[in-house]
């Protein structure tokens, strides 16, 4: 099936990618770079962005997952490769023996770590993530001295190396909120303390993408875009990419499957939210909230046909949604725009986040599996490690 056949599709643009990840790496010149692709690469494909990343000069890949990690790893992966978030009984013998580095947060995650890396014969790369102020994941700081002191332990019984000490902003893309300024202060103290215990990580990171944007003094070793790497803003205080040479990657649209005039006064969609207000063309897309589209876009999504900005009508069903187009025509098969760029006049997926109250970050990874990816500028290079 062709591109201009399907129902709906998500144009996945990897050349924009690279070179997403060549404008991140400029704003860090001096440090490596971690593209993270978990969640399948915010929705845009972990495997085909993890290898344009690794193109591109991305050193390191990130996923949340054990599972995303492995994934990679089936896929040809052979680059550093990081996971955090583990619970207790997660393969952590399968990532150790595939070279994956994995982050510790606690005495049990070490425990479990230290005795995979035993039963499997290997040397656990292991990171330390300190709790510096976002209340998730990573150890607090009174416990800090303990987890440093048994991973050293650990290092000296030969059954681990400590790779990195890492951390995580809560407000970094509020640019001057108070608790930038604090984390970065626990975190070097932190680092200073296991430094001084004995532990030699080869990276320190904290960086995010809206810190790898806007704030230099927290690059240390490594940073670990997300968002950026797809080209979308981390937020409004922050900026829109462009402002920083970054391109939105993914592309989402779909072709119409029904076209018709009705007569005003005609109900649109589940509870007749919408109503003509005269005689008018309703449009049909062949997508919905199990696609991924919000139904808090009732009423209020942007989309563009015909070169012509339109809204949702009525209420987004799990399937499709209306577009009233007025006075204007269209036929089936014409092409709607739901977001991408900008160029042609388009939404973006900042527009939805706006039109939805929520993130650009939740627009592009909640585009669900229905919706076929196709990818366009692939390269021949086999640059990196992937």
């Amino acid at each position: 099936m062709s591109e201009t056949q399907m129902r709906a599709r998500a144009v996945v643009d990897l050349a924009a990618l690279r070179e997403n990840v060549r404008a991140l790496r400029a704003r860090a010149p001096r440090a490596e770079l971690m593209a993270v692709v978990k969640a399948d690469a915010y929705g845009h494909g972990a495997v085909p962005c993890g290898r344009a990343a690794r193109e591109a000069g991305a050193t390191w890949l990130g996923t949340a997952t054990p599972q995303e990690a492995l994934a990679l790893r089936a896929a040809g992966d052979r680059g550093r490769l990081m996971c955090w978030l583990w619970a207790p009984g997660d393969p952590w013998r399968e990532a150790i023996e595939a070279d994956i580095d994995v982050s510790v947060s606690g005495l049990w995650a070490l425990r479990e770590a230290e005795a995979a890396a035993v039963a499997a014969g290997r040397v656990a790369r292991v990171q330390l993530k300190i709790d510096t102020g976002l209340g998730r994941n990573g150890c607090q700081p009174a416990d800090w001295p303990d987890l440093v002191a048994a991973a050293r332990a650990a290092e000296q019984r030969g059954a681990l190396k400590v790779t990195g000490l890492w951390s995580h902003f809560a407000c970094a893309d509020e640019p001057g909120h108070p608790s930038i300024q604090a984390q970065l202060a626990v975190f070097r103290d932190s680092v200073g303390h296991a430094e001084a215990r004995g532990l030699d990580p080869e990276v320190r990171h904290m960086a995010n993408s809206p810190a790898t944007l806007t704030l230099p003094e927290s690059h240390f070793d490594l940073v670990r875009p997300g968002i950026a790497v797809y080209g979308v803003s981390p937020s409004a205080e922050i900026g829109v990419p462009g402002d920083f040479g970054l391109r939105p990657v993914m592309t989402l649209s779909a072709s119409l499957v029904s076209v018709k005039r009705v007569p005003g006064g005609h109900g649109v969609s589940y509870g007749h939210k919408y109503v003509t207000p005269g005689e008018t063309t309703l449009a049909l897309v062949p997508l919905g909230y199990a696609d991924g589209i919000p139904r808090a876009a009732s009423g209020t999504g942007p989309v563009l046909i015909s070169g012509k900005p339109r809204t949702v009508a009525g209420r987004v069903a799990m399937d499709q949604f209306v577009v009233d187009l007025g006075g204007d025509d269209a036929a089936v098969g014409d092409e709607v725009v739901l977001f991408g760029p900008g160029d042609r006049g388009e939404p973006t997926a900042e527009d939805w986040a706006r039109a939805t109250n929520t993130l650009g970050y939740e627009v592009v990874t909640r585009i669900s599996a229905r919706v076929p990816r196709v990818y366009v500028g692939e390269s021949d290079a086999t640059g990196g490690a992937a």
